[in-house]
C-alpha cells in the first residue's frame, strides 16, 4: 500500500503541473489509495466493491461505517467520480484542461480532509472548519 505522504507528494507535482485530461485515471487511484488508509487504520481490509461504478465511492461507504463524521468527504468523492466521467467521456472538450485541474484540487481537498482526520478525529463532526476543533487548536496554541 502507498504511504499517505508518498500520495501527498504525488498530488502535489500532479497539482503543479497542472494535471492534464489524461491523468484523471492516476486522479481518480489516488483517491482511492487515500480512502484505503482511512479504511486499514481503522482495522478493515479495504473493499473492491464498487458503488454506483467506482470504487472509490465503496471505499468511503466502508470507511463512513458507524463514523458519521466521514460523511463529510461524501460529496467531495463524488465530486472525483464526477469529474473522472466528465474527462473519461469527452476527452477533447474544450474545458478539458480546466476540468482536469478541477479534479486535481478536488483529489487534493479528499486527501486533506482524510491526513486530517487520521490526526484529529473528530474532524469532520461539523465541517473542515468545526468552530469546536479551531477553539481547541487555538487554545492549545496559546498555552505554548
Amino acid at each position: 500500500m502507498t504511504r499517505l505522504t508518498d500520495i501527498g507528494k504525488r498530488l502535489d507535482q500532479l497539482i503543479a503541473a497542472p494535471p492534464a485530461p489524461s491523468d484523471a485515471e492516476e486522479l481518480l487511484g489516488l483517491g482511492e489509495q487515500v480512502l484505503e488508509q482511512w479504511v486499514v487504520a481503522k482495522g478493515r481490509e479495504p473493499t473492491q466493491d464498487q458503488r454506483e461504478g467506482f470504487r472509490l465511492l465503496a471505499l468511503h461507504r466502508q470507511g463512513a461505517d458507524k463514523d458519521p463524521s466521514f460523511n463529510a468527504c461524501r460529496e467531495t468523492c463524488r465530486e472525483l467520480a464526477y469529474h473522472y466521467n466528465l474527462l473519461a467521456l469527452h476527452p477533447d472538450h474544450p474545458e478539458s484542461a480546466q476540468r482536469a485541474r478541477m479534479m486535481g484540487w478536488v483529489a487534493n481537498h479528499l486527501f486533506l480532509f482524510i491526513s486530517g482526520k487520521l490526526e484529529t478525529e473528530q474532524l469532520g463532526d461539523f465541517c473542515c472548519a468545526s468552530k469546536p476543533l479551531r477553539e481547541t487548536v487555538d487554545a492549545d496554541s496559546n498555552a505554548q
